[in-house]
């Protein structure tokens, strides 16, 4: 019989226990009997064996960085962060614009996810890390890190912004944890059992055991989509200075969400290609293997090579080929041959296997799968150029211009996991000036097709109102009918002074902070420069004033919505 003090202790005891600890505890109390020779009591209740306490890891504390441009280089990290953390290490997480680049002469632990953008470049955020650890005088040999590399294996610098972080930081005397891993744009699997790899290695804190070398991950490819065109309008009126082409394709088992884009690689120019093999005397026909892949010079120029802007990287070995100065510039491979000319066929061959895979162009859908079924629309506008005094048109742009119902063309989808419409009861703020508006096309067909109850508000912005409204119908009805809540448009030209979608936002500042105070989430898509740089600036001087806050208050305000995925941009 317990004393009334002890009694007492354990009734506060079992007051604040779970039913959980309640068990552990009956049977923990059942084995102090057994062991002692008595018999326990009958009330006890058995509980089964205890789980073990988890080793305490041999690294405690590491940090994971991550340069991101569209967002997943940044949930990766963020998912790293959590399962280090259950493994009970503090990781701590920071975004390499925000990284004190002196830190990293103190850092023991750190691993780093980083994208590549455009031309083997890391994204903008992390430029100031690149740079800094590019500059030489680095003495890192404190450091074991690891560098897991997103990118996309239809460019030809496949994950190079993270193949230089890796090279610079062994350089500087850093020890890989794991090997370089690159990622292709269906990322998720590998990069985990990467990073499971590495827990592993953290767990036993020794540097990687493998060779350390790049090692580039096999890759399972993109599904290609053969696409017939059925219909190709220019949605700009007569007199526009702008070619603006509307173009829908149907094609089997199409698999993408709103947000997502279309890839394509395009051909070269018939002409330029003929007018190639008229400057060089090569035959079109003769059988070259290249990247392991085995068919005809004339298909590889046509199909699969970079002819038409080489960069100066190739340039600078096709000199090295003809033996040849020549000054560093973007030139196309025809200009090149009729300046600086190979001595034969043979020695063109060798000029063919120096160029590089013509990069894939991405364009935002403008379709939705529920309003559009088995079709995928594109917004297309004809870049035209002048180089020397001479027209020139981009070309995919081009291409995709002069596309003919009926006519085929292949294509894969971007997955874009970060430009995603929020739940259905969510207001939407869509800002998409030109061809930025084809995103939001997607998502309020999306919207009206689901019966999404979200309000939504769009900010359009071209030249002229008569010739530049793109989807002006649909827009129309999608505000009669409610679907769009408000509709603002900028039409730059229409008056003396230049009026753009940054304008429209200031004019409506009260509105739109409100809709940020109730919840809404706010898309950005187009031009990166000035319009995405000037919209931001609208955004945050609009939080700044309706808010009330102080500048630093209104930017840890849309730092907040970034980081809760409120405030996302499809910028190019």
């Amino acid at each position: 019989m317990l004393t009334t003090p002890k009694l007492t202790l354990m009734q506060e005891l079992i007051a604040g226990s779970s039913r959980e600890e309640l068990i552990w505890l009956s049977g923990y109390l059942a084995g102090v009997v057994s062991a002692q020779g008595t018999t326990a009591p009958t009330a006890a209740i058995a509980a089964p064996a205890a789980e073990p306490t988890p080793a305490a890891p041999a690294v405690s504390k590491i940090t994971i960085a991550y340069g991101t441009e569209t967002g997943n280089s940044k949930k990766l990290a963020s998912d790293f962060a959590a399962k280090a953390k259950k493994k009970g290490i503090n990781a701590k997480l920071v975004g390499l614009e925000q990284y004190r680049l002196n830190d990293l002469s103190k850092e023991e632990y750190f691993i780093t996810v980083i994208s590549t953008q455009g031309d083997g470049e890391p994204p903008a955020a992390a430029k100031k890390f690149y740079d800094h650890i590019h500059q030489g005088g680095l003495k890192l040999e404190r450091l074991k890190y690891g560098v897991l590399a997103l990118g996309d294996t239809a460019y030809p610098l496949f994950c190079k912004a993270g193949e230089d972080v890796d090279q610079q930081l062994h350089k500087a005397g850093g020890q890989r944890l794991v090997s370089l891993e690159k990622c292709d744009t269906d990322y998720e699997s590998q990069a985990n059992n990467w990073f499971e790899t590495l827990l592993q290695r953290l767990n036993s804190a020794e540097p990687a055991a493998a060779p350390t070398v790049v090692v580039t991950a096999k890759h399972t490819g993109k599904k290609v989509y053969t696409g017939t065109v059925l219909a190709n309008i220019n949605l700009n009126d007569r007199g526009s200075a702008k070619q603006t082409h509307h173009v829908e394709i149907t094609a089997e088992g199409l698999d993408y969400l709103p947000g997502d884009s279309l890839g394509l690689v395009p051909e070269n120019p018939a002409a330029t290609v003929d007018a190639i093999f008229a400057l060089t005397g090569a035959d079109p026909d003769r059988k070259l293997t290249l990247r392991g892949e085995e068919t005809t010079i004339g298909h590889l120029l046509r199909k699969k090579l970079n002819i038409v802007y080489l960069p100066e990287r190739v340039v600078k070995k096709y000199a090295g080929i003809v033996q040849q100065d020549i000054p560093e510039t973007r030139i196309g491979l025809l200009d090149l041959l009729k300046i600086y000319p190979v001595k034969d066929a043979a020695q063109f061959q060798e000029v063919v296997s120096i160029l590089e895979p013509t990069a894939p162009r991405l364009y935002s859908i403008s379709s939705s799968p529920e309003a559009h079924s088995g079709e995928i629309h594109l917004t297309v506008c004809k870049d035209k150029f002048s180089v020397n005094g001479e027209v020139k048109f981009g070309l995919c742009s081009d291409l995709l211009s002069q596309l003919a119902p009926d006519q085929t063309l292949e294509f894969y989808i971007h997955k874009n996991s970060q430009f995603r419409l929020p739940a259905p009861d969510k207001d939407v703020i869509m800002i998409g000036p030109g061809t930025g508006v084809a995103p939001f096309r997607s998502f309020l067909a999306q919207r009206d097709s689901t019966g999404a109850g979200g309000r939504n508000w769009l900010f359009f912005g071209d030249q002229h109102f008569t010739t530049d409204f793109l989807y002006q119908t649909e827009m129309q009805n999608w505000l009669q009918t409610g679907v769009l809540t408000k509709l603002n448009t900028a039409f730059s030209r229409d008056q003396a002074e230049k009026v753009y979608v940054q304008h429209k936002m200031q004019r409506e500042a009260h509105e739109l902070y409100r809709w940020l105070e109730d919840g809404a989430h706010v898309y950005v898509c187009g031009a990166k420069d000035p319009m995405s740089t000037d919209v931001e600036a609208a955004l945050l001087g609009i939080i700044q004033q309706e808010g009330k806050k102080t500048q630093a208050q209104a930017e840890s305000y849309l730092d907040e919505l970034k980081e809760t995925g409120r405030y996302v941009k499809d910028v190019y």
